[in-house]
C-alpha cells in the first residue's frame, strides 16, 4: 500500500497564472491537494473560484512554465478525459444550458458522453441504463428519471445533475455554487447529498460564497480575492468575523454552531 505522505498530491498548482485578454484573472504561487481531502472555496463574486476550478479540470490553461504549473497525480500530461474521470462536476450554470425537453434519465446517461442527453449516434446499453436507475435512487430521485427535465423544479434539476456527475463513479465530485437559485429545500437536498457522499467515501471540493454550504465534512477552507489565494487554513480558523469581513470588504458576523457556520450581515 502506498504511503498517503509519500503519495503524490491529487493536484499541485505552482506558479501557474491564468491570463485572458492581456490581463491576468488567476495567479496560484503554491496549493496542493491530496487524495481523499475535502476543501472549500470560497470568496466573492468575480474573486476567480470558477477560474481555478477550470484550471484543476484542465478546461482552461496557465501560461507556459519550464516547471509545469499544474501537476495531477505528478504528471503534467493529464488529458481533459482523464481529469474527467477522477473529477465529477456539478455546476449551477449548467443546468441553463439544458435547452431541449429530454427525460431526466437521459440527462444523466448523457454523462457518459459528455454531452447534456444521449447523441443520436450513440446507444445506452442495459448496463448503463441500471448504472443510472441506481444513481438516480441512491439520490432519492428514481421518481424523476422518466420527468421531462424543463418541467422539474430548480431543486431538482441541481440532483439530476448531481447523478450525471457520479455516472463514471468519479473518486472528487466538485460542485461550483451548488445552491446558487435554490429555496430552502433545494439547498437542504444538496448539502445533504454532499454529506451522503463523503460517508460513500467520495471527496469534496466546494466551489461558494456562503459558509453555510460548507458541511462539517469539509476541514479545510481555501479564500479566493482579486484573483489571488488570500489564505488557506481550517475552517475553524478562517471562518471568524474578522477574516470573512476582510474577505468581503463589508462587516460581517459569522456564527458556528454544531459544526455548521452561518453568516450575518451587519446593516
Amino acid at each position: 500500500m502506498i504511503d498517503a505522505k509519500t503519495e503524490a498530491p491529487l493536484i499541485e498548482l505552482n506558479d501557474a497564472i491564468v491570463r485572458r485578454d492581456g490581463k491576468n484573472i488567476l495567479e496560484v504561487d503554491s496549493f496542493v491537494l491530496r487524495s481523499g481531502e475535502n476543501i472549500a472555496l470560497l470568496g466573492p463574486n468575480g474573486a476567480g473560484k470558477s477560474t481555478f476550478i477550470r484550471l484543476i479540470t484542465r478546461e482552461d490553461f496557465p501560461l507556459y512554465r519550464d516547471d509545469p504549473p499544474v501537476l495531477f497525480r505528478g504528471s503534467e500530461r493529464t488529458t481533459l478525459q482523464e481529469t474527467k474521470k477522477v473529477l465529477g462536476v456539478v455546476s449551477s450554470t449548467m443546468q441553463d444550458q439544458i435547452t431541449v425537453h429530454l427525460p431526466a434519465k437521459d440527462i444523466v446517461a448523457g454523462g457518459l458522453f459528455g454531452t447534456l442527453g444521449v447523441p443520436q449516434m450513440y446507444r445506452v446499453t442495459p448496463e448503463s441504463q441500471q448504472r443510472v436507475m441506481e444513481i438516480l435512487e441512491m439520490l432519492g430521485v428514481a421518481d424523476l428519471a422518466e420527468r421531462d427535465i424543463k418541467t422539474l423544479s430548480t431543486g431538482q434539476a441541481r440532483r439530476i445533475l448531481l447523478a450525471r456527475a457520479l455516472i463514471h463513479d468519479p473518486e472528487v465530485l466538485v460542485f461550483d455554487e451548488p445552491t446558487t437559485g435554490l429555496d430552502p429545500e433545494g439547498m437542504y437536498y444538496v448539502r445533504k447529498s454532499m454529506r451522503d457522499l463523503v460517508e460513500r467515501g467520495k471527496s469534496i471540493i466546494l466551489v461558494t460564497h456562503y459558509p453555510e454550504d460548507i458541511i462539517p465534512e469539509i476541514e479545510r477552507v481555501v479564500m479566493i480575492k482579486e484573483g489571488k489565494l488570500f489564505d488557506d487554513g481550517r475552517k475553524e480558523e478562517l471562518l471568524t468575523s474578522a477574516r470573512m469581513s476582510e474577505l468581503f470588504n463589508v462587516p460581517l458576523r459569522i456564527i458556528e454552531q454544531d459544526g455548521y457556520f452561518s453568516l450575518v450581515s451587519e446593516y
